[in-house]
């Protein structure tokens, strides 16, 4: 339990060293590789004290992970209508804030320590109900709006400028654990668009560039580029009124 608390307060600090203006970034960074130490230790035993997994190893992806999280903001921004400044982006929306937590624990999977991205990504889902494992990969500029019930599986792999709605899977077919090391999560070429609801499976799965998926749509084999794919169902409405 104490890493798990330890994991969610660096998440917690790391996110207010980059954008919380009245936090002190230097301070921040003094603390923040403390709590790497710590959660560190505590997730590896074995290497407690050894020269693998120092801090450095983290702090140097710090200048890329925070240009790839500016062009989320200005994605989620530039893309939905109800935005009214990057400042509330980094305050009010909670897709922002699953990414964000997401690319930070993606760091952690990178450097293969076990657990600590788990549990920075379950933090993260806790809050917003949106889930991404930190295994998936996930190109610039990526946008989730709403995102309650968001589920993105580990091996799914996301190219860039991709929009996500609410309910939105992107998951296996078959969850035997002998499949535990292929792919089992859909591929996202750029520039798609997911909306609500729509169910996307299997690891063979690939949704071609500039594809558009509407709402509700379960697909479990590829489509081409520059589809359309809609779900039809018929609609019918009956007066109570009898003549």
């Amino acid at each position: 339990m104490t890493l798990k608390e330890e994991s969610q307060r660096f998440t917690k600090l790391l996110f207010k060293a980059f954008y919380d203006c009245d936090t002190d970034a230097e301070l921040a960074l003094q603390q923040l590789e403390t709590l790497f130490i710590t959660i560190r230790n505590r997730a590896c035993p074995e290497i407690k004290n050894k020269t693998c997994k120092l801090w450095s190893d983290f702090k140097e992806n710090i200048p890329d992970l925070y240009s790839s999280l500016k062009k989320d903001a200005e994605a989620i921004y530039n893309n939905d209508p109800a935005s009214q400044s990057i400042e509330e982006v980094y305050l009010a929306y909670p897709g922002f804030f699953a990414i964000s937590i997401y690319r930070m624990a993606r760091v952690f999977f990178k450097l293969n320590l076990p657990l600590i991205p788990r549990l920075m990504t379950e933090y993260a889902h806790s809050i917003t109900g949106i889930d991404i494992h930190p295994g998936a990969t996930i190109g610039e500029s990526f946008f989730i709006d709403h995102g309650t019930g968001v589920v993105i599986g580990e091996t799914t792999d996301i190219h860039s400028n991709v929009k996500v709605y609410q309910g939105v899977t992107l998951g296996a077919l078959t969850v035997k654990k002998i499949h535990q090391n292929t792919k089992r999560h859909p591929t996202i070429e750029q520039n798609v668009t997911i909306y609500a609801n729509a169910t996307i499976l299997g690891g063979q799965t690939i949704i071609g560039e500039s594809t558009v998926i509407g709402g509700n749509t379960w697909l479990t084999e590829s489509v081409p580029k520059n589809s359309v794919v809609t779900h039809n169902h018929q609609v019918e409405i009956f007066s109570k009124l009898k003549k």
